[in-house]
């Protein structure tokens, strides 16, 4: 009751003293500036918020492009390696102590050894296999086999496994154990 009081008497002293209807009006368009002035401030701190997101994200793919980009080319030089150890395996060992075929041995286990260094220095790391559990973030299991090893084990590893960094490159293909039957 009081403020319809106040109010009316306002309106009858607005129409006496124009200033007081001039200084209301100032006041409605100062609270309506402070109100478009706060939005503003938010917007502004949402925007900034945004680009720091977006230049960290930006970054992040900058590094991670930059740790990951020979992913392809390493994929590639990994069958390379597959095949020098296939062909190191099949050489007979009557014909690795022979003096006409010493010489190749020799070298390609150097060229073994050489491509492991590279792998290493360019954080590329053999995936362990043999005795392990399944890890199916690691490994893929290609079949069972009847074994005395606690299912579930490797126990044998078809083509290795290889990661670049933190990320899978390859997974192992191997054979899992399982209850002999």
């Amino acid at each position: 009751m009081a403020d319809e009081t106040t109010d009316d008497l306002r309106e009858q002293t607005a129409e006496a003293a124009p200033e007081l209807a001039e200084h209301d009006e100032q006041t409605a368009r100062i609270a309506a500036l402070e109100e478009q002035l706060a939005a503003a401030q938010q917007e502004t701190l949402y925007a900034r918020a945004d680009i720091q997101n977006v230049r960290r994200r930006a970054e992040k793919d900058a590094a991670d492009a930059r740790a990951y980009a020979a992913t392809n080319f390493a994929r590639d030089v990994l069958s390379v390696a597959d095949n020098l150890e296939r062909g190191l395996a099949a050489i007979p060992a009557e014909l690795r102590g022979d003096d006409k075929f010493k010489g190749l041995v020799t070298g390609l286990e150097a060229t073994g050894r050489e491509l492991e260094k590279v792998f290493e220095r360019n954080g590329i790391t053999r995936i362990a296999a043999m005795g392990e559990p399944l890890d199916p973030n690691k490994h893929q299991a290609m079949m069972e086999m009847p074994s005395d090893a606690e299912p579930g084990t490797i126990v044998q590893e078809m083509q290795s496994g290889w990661m670049i960094k933190d990320r899978l490159l390859r997974p192992a293909l191997v054979a899992v154990a399982k209850k002999p039957d």
